[in-house]
Formats: structure tokens, sequence, C-alpha cells
């Protein structure tokens, strides 16, 4: 279509139009752009998008989207048809993201499209659910901080919910190979700045809601107020019926329950709680949950969960992924696809919806830098997780002092350029949970890595051991080389992630090849 019947479809009110032009695909960058295309300019880059607009033409662009008089004329004389919106970027993302719905004809409308959510667990939540609906013999892709993952291929993201304009392209690509349906990590990031404010959701998860992000949403009212549109703006603008799955074990999620009608979930293991003991309160608590998970077994590299919910017969399944706390993102998966089937009916035959989910555990797959084990042959255990917040550094040491046989060695780091008020908390969770506690450099950025783990290391709690090694591979051989048999080491921060950010380069390291070359340094000489 022209480029004015789509802001006339897309009920964009524009500052100013200029010529017209019928362009062929969209693109924010113009090194990837083909010709016949829509190039749009964002406002809020560290350097003015405007200014790539001669090579945007010079690789046959048609047509520009600008925000400023001068990128509107500099338009004009290169030739390009051209649309002024607004420079103030929450104003400018909520225009683009209807252009880029309109333009490929609303994408999310034919697939089936479920919202992962929260400050933990969304990848893991969204992976598995991605791998339960597979295992439904669904097309199912995934799409978040691991990159997106469709049956035909895997393509890296630079951030966990893409750009609008990014975002929409692979939506409509993916809607016209024959995905059926999607797992989304949707970031606070995304959610405040009103990227994926187009997409159609079925279905959404809330995990948790912890400290995180404050250097970008300042306040902790802030960050819940973007993971709350999620639940609330977000399907009033959506053509299909919605139905949100609420953790209400987090106090966020018990309180959001009591705004709407909403599936709610959350554990009860029975060997934490006398029941004959109960007051009213914690008794109405429990049975407010529609759906209950129990820990049957935990093991490091594996669980069972039990499923329990109101007018059905409890069901227990195995998957093969460990640690208590994917006991949580393991209930949360169910509880999406309990959702989804809420919304879009997704289950069918004489089997009952738990019965159902239950055994769809066994088809889950281990999420990468999740709980990761580094297999050696020193009579260690090494896992490799991305956990970087104070809860989840927490949630994932409690997961492994639970399991662990011999001591706790625990690394991590704080990235730069980020919220400093987590730092002491991280250190305080990490040290609190082992018994050698090593501080290292984790993605420093622009900020000195010497004067981050200065910030950390009054978190430590007194008289716990720790080692303070800015130098991260030196401090993963530290580690390996302080670990007993037995015992746990845990690396912490990075996860799947392949490097490194220094200053503004990106350099290779990956914890997993730092695990791997440690352990093979503390190998005793033949």
């Amino acid at each position: 279509m022209k480029l004015s019947e789509l802001v006339a479809r897309s009920e964009v009110v524009a500052l100013k139009t200029a010529g017209d032009a019928e362009p062929a695909s969209m693109t924010m960058d113009s090194r990837r752009l083909t010709p016949g295309a829509l190039f749009v300019c964002t406002p809020g880059m560290t350097r003015d998008a405007q200014s790539f607009l001669p090579d945007a033409a010079s690789r046959g662009a048609l047509a520009a989207i600008v925000y400023t008089s001068e990128g509107l004329e500099r338009a004009v004389s290169l030739g390009l048809a051209a649309v002024q919106l607004p420079p103030e970027p929450t104003e400018f993302a909520d225009r683009i993201w209807r252009l880029c719905d309109t333009f490929y004809d609303h994408p999310t409308r034919r697939m089936k499209v479920v919202g992962v959510t929260g400050t933990n667990g969304k990848t893991t939540t969204a992976w598995l659910i991605r791998d339960m609906l597979a295992a439904l013999d669904v097309k199912a892709g995934y799409l978040g901080t691991l990159g997106f993952q469709t049956p035909w291929e895997a393509r890296t993201l630079d951030n966990t919910t893409p750009f609008a304009v990014e975002l929409y392209g692979m939506l409509a690509e993916a809607r016209d190979r024959g995905l059926e349906a999607l797992a989304i990590e949707i970031s606070s990031h995304a959610l405040a700045t009103n990227r994926a404010d187009g997409v159609e959701f079925d279905a959404a998860v809330f995990t948790n809601l912890t400290q995180d992000h404050l250097d970008f949403h300042e306040t902790m009212e802030a960050y819940e107020t973007a993971k709350w549109r999620l639940f609330s703006e977000l399907p009033q603008r959506s053509s299909k019926k919605f139905v949100g799955a609420l953790n209400v074990d987090d106090p966020t999620g018990s309180e959001w329950s009591r705004k709407g009608d909403f599936l709610t979930y959350g554990l009860f293991d029975p060997s934490e709680y006398d029941v004959d003991d109960w007051s009213p309160d914690m008794a109405d608590a429990f049975e407010a949950r529609e759906l209950k998970g129990h820990a049957v077994e935990i093991a490091l590299d594996r669980l069972s969960l039990e499923l329990s919910a109101s007018g059905q017969a409890d069901a227990i399944g195995e998957a093969k992924i460990g640690g208590r706390y994917n006991v949580s993102n393991l209930l949360s998966a169910s509880a999406g696809l309990l959702a989804l089937d809420r919304s879009v009916g997704l289950f069918t035959g004489s089997q009952t919806k738990l019965d159902l989910i239950a055994s769809l555990f066994s088809s889950v797959h281990p999420v990468p830098g999740r709980f990761e084990p580094i297999p050696n042959d020193l009579g260690l255990s090494v896992i490799v997780d991305y956990a970087h917040t104070p809860d989840a550094i927490e949630k994932l040491l409690t997961a492994v002092k639970e399991l662990a046989i011999g001591q706790v060695v625990t690394v991590f780091g704080c990235g730069g350029d980020r919220d400093p008020g987590k730092r002491p908390k991280m250190a305080e969770a990490a040290s609190r949970y082992s018994d050698l506690t090593v501080v290292t450099s984790d993605n420093p950025r622009t900020e000195d890595p010497a004067k981050i783990i200065d910030q950390i290391l009054p978190g430590l709690i007194p008289g716990r051991a720790y080692l303070a090694i800015q130098d991260r591979p030196q401090a993963v051989t530290a580690a390996i080389a302080a670990a007993a048999p037995g015992a746990v080491v845990v690396i912490c921060g990075k996860g799947h992630e392949d490097y490194q950010l220094i200053g503004r380069e990106r350099i290779h390291m990956d914890d997993r090849e730092l695990a791997r070359n440690a352990l093979r340094l503390s190998r005793p000489s033949p």
C-alpha cells in the first residue's frame, strides 16, 4: 500500500507529510536496507538516526519516517517521500507500532501468542511453553533473550523484545512460513516504551517482581506499572479473547489478581506446613490458587511436579531439568498452557487437562545457560546460570544448597551502567548461601570494573570467605581450583551469553568455555 494509505489505515496522526510512495519493506537499519524500503529513523538513539538518510537513499529507499522538520527537509531533498512523527520517544513508539502492525497486516492475529513477563523466570518459562506446544505437534516458536527460535532457524537478537520495526517484520515472516504459536518474552523496557503494544496476545504469564532495571524505571512503582500493561492496556487493544495467568505466591501477582478475572497459580509444599494449624487467611490464600503445584522430587538434573486444580484429578510428570526454582518455572509454563486453552481451546481428546500438561513435561529441554551443567571427571558439579539479580541469585543458590553434598562456590559480578543499588544485595545473597564467594567483573561497560567490585564487597556477610578477582577467566579458574570433590561451583550472570561488554566493545567470553578451560587446568597431571 502507499505511504499515505498506510498512515490513514493505521489511524496515525502525522505532524507533516511530503510526497508519496509504495514501499515494499520496512527497516530501521540502513545497512540492511533493500531497494524499495521504508526507512524508519528512530529518536533517542546515541546518534541522530536521520543522519543515515543519505545512506538509505543511496541503497534504494523510497520513503522515510522522520521526527524533526530538518529530517523531513533532508528526506525530501534526497527524493524520498516522508512522514514526520513527534520526537518524544514514547509518542513516536506509539505511532510506529501502529504503522508496523498495519504494514504487515496484523501478523499475530493468525497465530497463538503467549507473552511472559516478570523479573525472573521469563526465559525459561517461555522456552518450556514452546517445547510443550511443539510436543502437541504445534509449529511453535520462541522469541526472547535466547533469540528467535523457530522450527526452521535460530536467530540472535540485540534485545529481549526487539523494537517494533524488527519485531513485526519477524512476526510477519513467521506467520507467512506457517508458525502456529509463539511464546514471547516481554521485557519491562518494551512495555514502558510501547514496543509490543500491537501484539495480540491470547494469554500471558506473570512470574514475579523483584528489584531490577531501576537504572531505567527509577522506581519499583514505575517498574510494576510497566509490567501491568501486559495484563491491562494491551488486551484492550486486541481483537482476541485474553486470559492472564498470575503467580499469586508473589505479592504483586496476588495484588493484581484482585483487579480482574485471572487464572491464578502457586506452589504448595505440604512438608513446609502443618495444615491443621493454618489460619483462615492461609487457607483462603491456598484455595485461591486455581492451579497448584507440588514438587515431588528435585535433583540437579531432573524434577517431578504434581499439578492439582479444583474438579480435576491430580497429575504428576517428570522433566529433565533440575533445581527448586525450575519447579516454579515449570508451574508457570503449565499455567501458560492452561490459560491458552481457556482462551483458544488448545486441548482436545480424552485426557484431562492436567494429565495432558503433565505428560508434556518429559518433552522439555534444558534451557541454554539456565542451570546448565558442565560435565567433568573431577567429581565437581559445575553450573552456569544467567542469574543477575538479588532474587535470582538467592533462588538459584537456595536450589543448589538444597542439593549439594559438599561446599558451594559462587562466582558473580554486577553489570556496569546499570542499577548500582542491587550490587550489595547480590553480594549478600551470594555470600549467605556460599562457602566461598568469588567476586569478579560482569559486563562493566563504561564503568571502572574495580569500582563496581568496591560497591559489591560491602554487601558480603562479614566473616564469610571470599575472593575478589577482577579478571573473569582468572576468577572462574580460581573458583574451580578451590573446589574439593563433591563441591558445586556456580558461575552466575552470563548464562548463554558468549561475550563481555567492556567499554564500547563486545569481547568474546563464554562462561561455559571458561569453566571447561579451568577444569582442564585442574585435572591432575598423568
